[in-house]
């Protein structure tokens, strides 16, 4: 039998995904296909690096967490996003990574464009967490 918990547990959980990350992590856009896990080396070219706003998410809310603030960088690199990985302040350990599309098109993170060129400016439109069961 599958756990459940309540609001207030899934909210407490959300919530804690950025505290453990810290204030002013970086936002990593990659093209291909995600890595099988965090732990796991980034591959793929790196299209936009964005330094995240120091209370980066909302808090969490009937089970979800939005992002906070406005998320927009500057391309460095050309190609397609593929992926994306929530880096600490550092830039080292990856700490959530997931699918990118196009506003619309159903992915973990949206972006106004995933075909990116070098000196594009690249906007999240959402990025939502959501707890198991909520």
């Amino acid at each position: 039998m599958a756990l459940q918990y309540s609001t207030s547990v899934n909210n407490a959980r959300l919530d804690s995904i950025e505290s453990t990350i810290g204030t002013s992590p970086k936002l990593r856009l990659l093209t291909g296909t995600q890595p099988a896990n965090c732990g796991t080396a980034q591959s793929g070219t790196l299209l936009v690096e964005i330094a995240l706003p120091s209370d980066w998410m909302a808090a969490a809310s009937s089970g979800s967490k939005a992002k906070s603030g406005t998320w927009t960088g500057t391309a460095t690199g050309t190609g397609t996003a593929g992926y994306f990985r929530v880096v600490d302040s550092a830039g080292t350990t990856c700490h959530v990574q997931g699918d990118i599309t196009a506003t619309g098109g159903g992915g973990t993170m949206t972006v106004d464009n995933t075909s990116v060129a070098a000196n594009q400016t690249v906007t999240v439109s959402t990025f939502t967490l959501t707890a198991a069961n909520a």
